[in-house]
């Protein structure tokens, strides 16, 4: 289905769908409707009996997240790491029930059981007058810390087509009534664009795209494929580049927003010292909660040298 799915133009307009086959889909978005009208503390356990399931079930991610752990927490007896393979997918499930909430119900409902460090950093970013790109992550808050965050501040958002292009108009509507504008991840024009007019931009730069424009900049230790294209941003806008994090709390319901200090002199001019730097950026947030990383993706399969042995299980042998 995949290939059909991305012969079809992207198309936000319902009525676009409303053959049969995009009724499968249709349903799975009336459920995700249904379980957002669920109080918060019934979603967190559903999305933990969600979690739990795809512990056992989905045998691949289990071994990618297994091998990222590993990789990444050589500190860890082999219980403490297998434990935390396990809670990253509870996290992670819990955040599948929290984009029901992100596309469904008004996050600003949910202020009074959130907090936020460092706001002064984005107003002080901003005053700068040349935007700010907000430097985030693929943690299991995804979705919802980011519609949380627009509660405070004023954001455009870069994402990544989903396959499905009816779950695509879902997510690009619901992300449109959050943030100001909802950017292509290849539409680096409108992103230059944004920047110009100082607004902010939210932008990861932490999953593996393949050999073309990186580096290998160490993450965890390990020399990892980065792109440089947060350098060329930055070089060409004179953007501030603020790191950002979220992340749920685990003593009771409630989130967490992070907003640290602009990066300074950034860019450097030189490529492997700054993905360096927004690598161990993103390394210091994710220690704040390890289990609420998106461990499920294999972030090391560029290897620096194409005849090295994959991590995950075989090699790695990627077009440039």
């Amino acid at each position: 289905m995949k290939k059909k799915y991305r012969k079809l133009p992207r198309n936000t307009d319902f009525s676009a769908y409303r053959h049969p086959r995009w009724w499968p889909t249709w349903l799975g978005l009336a459920l995700m409707w249904l379980t957002a009208q669920l109080p918060i503390r019934v979603q967190w356990w559903l999305g933990k009996m969600i979690g739990l399931l795809a512990w056992r079930l989905a045998k691949s991610r289990r071994h990618i997240t297994e091998v990222n752990i590993r990789l990444c927490f050589p500190e860890l007896n082999q219980q403490q790491q297998a434990a935390l393979v396990r809670n990253s997918f509870i996290a992670n499930g819990i955040g599948l029930m929290e984009i029901g909430i992100a596309w469904f119900r008004n996050p600003a409902r949910l202020k009074s059981i959130t907090r936020v460090y460092g706001l002064e950093h984005y107003h002080k970013a901003l005053e700068a007058g040349q935007g700010v790109l907000l430097l985030g992550g693929h943690y299991s808050t995804l979705d919802l810390g980011g519609a949380l965050a627009t509660e405070y501040v004023d954001s455009d958002v870069m994402q990544r087509d989903h396959n499905n292009p009816l779950m695509n108009a879902m997510m690009t509507r619901a992300r449109s009534r959050r943030y100001g504008n909802v950017l292509g991840s290849k539409d680096l024009r409108g992103l230059l664009r944004s920047l110009k007019q100082n607004r902010m931009v939210w932008y990861a730069t932490d999953q593996d795209y393949g050999r073309k424009d990186i580096v290998f900049a160490p993450f965890f230790g390990i020399p990892t494929g980065t792109i440089t294209a947060t350098s060329r941003i930055a070089e060409r806008s004179g953007c501030k580049v603020l790191p950002f994090s979220h992340f749920r709390r685990d003593d009771k319901p409630g989130y967490d927003i992070y907003f640290e200090p602009a990066l300074e002199n950034f860019p450097s001019g030189d490529d492997l010292e700054d993905a360096t730097r927004t690598n161990a950026t993103i390394e210091q947030a994710i220690r704040k909660a390890p289990d609420q990383y998106l461990w499920m993706h294999r972030r090391f399969k560029t290897r620096p040298d194409r005849d090295d042995p994959g991590f995950y299980g075989r090699k790695n042998k990627h077009k440039d």
